[in-house]
């Protein structure tokens, strides 16, 4: 495969992948084999259409005669993988090679939370640099504020220390975090205290904490909330395989993968009023 046809795959699987999360990717035009993208944001819009864009995306680049390109199955398969569970095998040829066993083991610890999940939301979190410090004291490859790897942190990789800087504590660390958050939505939807998805409501604690998510009686109708449930969703597909990025290709400057305006509820799982 040419360095332009590797390109322009790329730009396609990251266009899917992108357009699951709100932000629909539109061909603009081709010159001089660049592909113009306009981005159109707003979670408002339902999924559905994403399988028209994608055919117009297909036959573009299929243009040139290429039979290696998905068929519009694959599509339905991104926005299935989107809406789901974030359960499956995981796509380790997505992930560091040596940070594939840690993830997977996280994503074992309980049945709410599997691999993909955990790859996506270090991906938001610090896209696997393990020597990150963020804001709030924030540390390592799962950026997990202080209090929360104090108390879910162990030395996982055996060497005698526990550090959010070791990226196999704080994957774990993570994982132990999330199943609690699990435990937690999973009680509140049992005890009629909440309404909506078990993994939307972890990942919603996990991002603005389980009292806003109380307090809201499920997802809460804010950007913070919403915005980072989707943008951990939109990275589902190229964890589970499904729309990954070609190997040793960087991803396209200019790709909108995360989603920077307000998300209407209707696009996620519906939280009724109480």
């Amino acid at each position: 495969m040419s360095d332009e046809e590797g390109g322009s795959k790329a730009v396609r699987n990251t266009a899917i992948a992108a357009g699951g999360a709100g932000c629909l990717l539109f061909p603009a035009g081709v010159a001089g084999g660049a592909v113009v993208v306009v981005i159109f944001c707003g979670f408002g819009v339902l999924l559905a259409p994403l399988i028209a864009i994608y055919l117009l995306f297909h036959s573009i680049f299929d243009s040139g005669g290429g039979d290696d390109l998905p068929g519009p199955s694959d599509a339905s398969s991104v926005i299935a993988v989107f809406q789901g569970d974030g359960q499956g095998e995981l796509d380790t040829s997505q992930v560091p090679e040596d940070l594939a066993d840690p993830i997977k083991k996280a994503g074992q610890l309980c049945a709410a939370v599997g691999p993909i999940v955990i790859a996506s939301q270090i991906e938001k979190a610090s896209n696997f640099n393990a020597s990150l410090v963020g804001p709030d004291g924030k540390k390592g490859i799962s950026q997990l504020p202080p209090d929360v790897f104090t108390k879910y942190g162990e030395d996982d990789d055996d060497n005698g220390e526990t550090s959010a800087l070791d990226a196999e504590d704080s994957i774990m660390a993570q994982g132990r975090y999330m199943c609690d958050l699990a435990d937690q939505a999973q009680k509140m939807i049992d005890n009629h205290e909440a309404t909506g998805n078990v993994l939307d409501l972890t990942l919603a604690g996990y991002a603005v904490g389980m009292d806003a998510v109380r307090a809201a009686k499920g997802l809460p109708h804010t950007n913070e909330a919403q915005g980072y449930v989707a943008a951990v969703r939109a990275q589902f597909a190229k964890y589970a395989g499904v729309a990954a990025m070609p190997t040793g290709l960087a991803t396209p400057t200019g790709i909108q993968t995360s989603l920077p305006t307000a998300v209407p509820t209707e696009s996620l799982t519906p939280t009724p009023a109480p």
